[in-house]
């Protein structure tokens, strides 16, 4: 547990948890160097990067000098991208699979609706997987529907030609057809081998993920996340001054729970590093509206009352990705009565970028989905590399800092209970 007094922060160890993603590590350390670099420039200060020396997770070391203090942190990547990777359907028709399966268990259990009235923007994104399937199911129709034509055309006038030779009307059928699936794959497999701009497939297997578990953790996600928490409980015994856990979109969830077993299970020593818990963009209430999350309920409502930790959770109403300003734990209808977190907390894109930055980023809505770790030409109070690489603890740095007017905290779930 923390101290009661400031301390200036000289060690560091930052283990970030990525969401739903298929991104390879190396893509995170290169957006860390690029984007550290841009907000050094921007606001004076100097950070550098390098690789990492130990065996383990992929990750990187930062050594940062901001205000005449040096910094050193080590950067871990908690990769669940195998997991990400093997849960994606390869196949056109499982994906359509997942979109009805996806959709009834949203409308069935009334959640869609109850997360409508927080947020548009996250549901949108999740109803553009279904419609951007069903147009491109609607033009391989069409496509079958007019290829089928042209061959029944093709068909009668090679009959008229002959003199109207019936035993031809036959191959003709069975070459409409034939032909007509061709293209309807055709169309499928052509917007399929697109998805790397159109992200339908992508977000579509991303839902569909905590969907067919009805807000449960499958297995191999529960291993893998305690293989996480002994990594974290490990940094915890070291001699930093603090260990920041960072959770981006989904990764945020499952940062959560890690950190309600941790303290749970005594892991997070009173006299150890102070220990802080940073949530990016988070997407929370996509699963915990769900019926059978018992166990992330828990764990929100467990953590949210707990000193042992700082939790600063940080949205943006730019990003139409995640639910902005909605405080999980409240919306959840989870909160206890000596509810102490999150700090929710904007990031403010309209403000913290520049009318041309902010023109250029609007309507790229999964770039803008990563803006929390990247550079803001006009920052504000929330600056990822000086949470990250700072001399100032995530709990220092935002002592006595107000939540956000604009906060959403009524209870909205259906669902609320916590056990099984």
């Amino acid at each position: 547990m923390s101290e009661t007094v400031s301390k200036k922060v000289r060690r560091r160890r930052v283990f970030y948890i990525p969401g739903y993603d298929l991104i390879h590590p190396r893509r995170y350390r290169e957006l860390y160097r690029k984007e550290s670099r841009a907000q050094g420039e921007i606001s004076g200060y100097e950070i550098g990067l390098k690789p990492k020396t130990e065996a383990g997770n992929y990750g990187w070391q930062v050594a940062a000098k901001m205000e005449g203090d040096i910094v050193q942190a080590d950067v871990d990547v908690l990769v669940w991208s195998d997991i990400v990777r093997d849960s994606m359907s390869n196949s056109i028709p499982a994906t359509y699979g997942q979109l009805l399966r996806t959709a009834w268990v949203y409308i069935s259990s009334g959640a869609l609706f109850r997360l409508m009235r927080m947020r548009k923007g996250p549901v949108i994104a999740a109803l553009y997987p279904v419609g951007m399937l069903l147009a491109q199911l609607g033009l391989a129709v069409l496509a079958f529907s007019l290829v089928g034509s042209v061959i029944q055309t093709l068909g009668a006038a090679v009959q008229g030609f002959l003199g109207g030779v019936q035993w031809l009307t036959y191959p003709f059928n069975l070459l409409e057809w034939a032909g007509g699936i061709a293209a309807a794959i055709a169309v499928l497999r052509w917007f399929k081998g697109k998805d790397g701009k159109l992200f339908a497939y992508y977000l579509m297997h991303d839902f569909a993920y905590s969907a067919r578990w009805r807000g449960a953790n499958p297995p191999e996600l529960e291993t893998r996340m305690a293989r996480f928490g002994d990594e974290i409980a490990e940094a915890l015994r070291s001699n930093v001054d603090e260990v920041l856990v960072v959770g981006h979109s989904s990764g945020a969830h499952l940062a959560v729970s890690i950190l309600a077993d941790l303290i749970r299970a005594g892991r997070v020593p009173q006299d150890g590093p102070d220990l802080g818990f940073l949530s990016l963009g988070q997407v929370v209430p996509m699963v915990s509206f769900l019926p059978k999350a018992h166990r992330l309920r828990a764990d929100l409502r467990f953590l949210s009352a707990r000193e042992e930790l700082a939790w600063v959770d940080v949205t943006a109403p730019g990003d139409g990705c995640a639910f902005a300003l909605c405080d999980p734990v409240a919306v959840t209808g989870v909160a206890p009565d000596d509810k102490r977190w999150p700090l929710v907390i904007s990031a403010a894109f309209t403000q913290t970028l520049s009318k041309a930055r902010w023109k250029e980023l609007r309507w790229r809505f999964f770039r803008l989905h990563f803006q929390y770790l990247c550079a803001f030409d006009q920052v504000g109070d929330y600056d990822y590399f000086r949470i990250t690489a700072g001399s100032l603890t995530l709990r220092d740095r935002f002592e006595g800092r107000p939540p956000s007017k604009s906060r959403i905290d009524v209870p909205v779930s259906k669902y609320t209970s916590i056990s099984a």
